[in-house]
């Protein structure tokens, strides 16, 4: 057994599972084209598409591709709830990819140039609310976003909300365009003398930092539904949070999380791993969403727009919070509802034919993913 695995969420075929049922249990994904020959690292998801990243920097893509985030499509290959090659120029090769985030409706793609460097920034699909990169109206193919990032500066991350994109640079700056109203970008603007500052929409990238955002070096960003958290190195585990209080996301964020591992965000809630496989995490959680008591202690985790997946230190993939379809596992009825309180086992090593193994998660909107590897065996 190997391959990626999808459960949940699939109205528009973003599983890629060949029809477009949802489905609690994991069901293995099908590629239209030729099967990718490295591991699948990466899954990011809007809000119909899901687009996985290879180690080797290919990509694929699957759901509707009606808004233009899914590269550049043909009619023929939009509507096969099948996994399809991403093409993001087809006038000119371009070099892996090393980063990619989605919004609802757009995805963001940093390529590396020709000195291996991640400094090349492709944006596709509908973006009214700046969150392309650039002003643009109607249905955008992959561009290039101009003048970014600065020179001499690699992206090391990205991270995408409902309708804005964050990007963490190499030397610690992280920048944001796209939906800021709610100061999930930490800009502002006076309208005029006698007026507070307002957030605002941003149609280019640009610089998140003090007064008003970030003032210490970033390791990693997560975006929430209208919010950013930003993360300092993981021995000083600085933290800053951008947006409004909803969920007490602003008042009861952490004041510091030191050894860090790494972080999440879903639409409404911030997990932090700890290098001791410790989870803590703050926000909502009416349906679940926070961790539940006694977790087992975890190796990585996946945050999608209201659930979590967890690769546990005894290498099962565990769920819990919104379920409503079939992202966390059934139900003891069968039926799709919430994981609260406790937590589903959705897949296990021990479960895997020798030599297989659980090499990767992912998690999107009401999606979950799991990689399996077998003996050098990829697909």
């Amino acid at each position: 057994m190997a391959g990626l695995f999808a459960l949940g969420s699939n109205g528009s075929g973003q599983l890629g599972i060949g029809h477009k049922e949802d489905v609690s249990v994991p069901k293995p994904v099908l590629f239209h084209c030729t099967p990718p020959s490295a591991p699948i690292v990466k899954v990011a998801a809007g809000g119909n598409h899901t687009i996985v990243v290879t180690e080797s920097g290919k990509a694929y893509w699957s759901g509707d591709s009606s808004k233009g985030a899914c590269g550049i499509t043909t009619i023929a290959t939009a509507d096969n709830a099948q996994f399809e090659e991403l093409v993001l120029s087809d006038i000119e090769t371009l070099g892996p990819i090393a980063h990619v985030a989605c919004t609802w409706d757009t995805s963001t793609f940093v390529v590396k140039d020709a000195n291996d460097r991640a400094s090349l920034v492709y944006s596709c699909g509908t973006g009214e609310q700046g969150q392309l990169g650039f002003k643009a109206q109607g249905i955008v193919e992959p561009t290039l976003i101009p003048d970014f990032p600065p020179p001499g500066t690699e992206i090391v991350q990205l991270a995408g909300g409902l309708a804005h994109v964050v990007a963490v640079l190499d030397n610690g700056e992280v920048y944001g365009w796209g939906n800021g109203r709610k100061g999930q970008l930490g800009q502002s603007v006076a309208l005029d003398d006698a007026s507070p500052p307002v957030p605002i929409v941003l149609c280019a990238p640009c610089k998140i930092g003090s007064p008003s955002g970030v003032n210490f070096k970033v390791f990693k960003a997560v975006c929430g539904q209208y919010s950013t958290c930003v993360f300092g190195e993981p021995g000083e585990g600085k933290i800053q949070f951008l947006g409004p209080d909803k969920w007490n996301m602003k008042s009861g964020a952490l004041s510091s999380s030191p050894n860090l591992k790494t972080v999440g965000g879903s639409w409404g809630s911030i997990y932090t791993l700890k290098q001791d496989g410790t989870l803590v995490a703050w926000g909502r959680d009416d349906h679940g969403q926070l961790p539940p008591a006694n977790v087992p202690k975890i190796k990585n985790i996946a945050t999608g727009s209201e659930h979590v997946v967890a690769l546990t230190e005894d290498d099962e993939v565990i769920a819990w919070g919104w379920g409503e379809h079939g992202n966390c596992g059934p139900q003891a009825d069968g039926k799709f509802g919430d994981v609260k309180g406790r937590w589903n086992i959705i897949a296990s090593s021990k479960n895997l034919p020798e030599g297989s193994r659980i090499t990767a998660i992912g998690a999107g909107c009401a999606t979950s993913w799991i990689y399996i590897t077998a003996e050098g065996v990829h697909l």
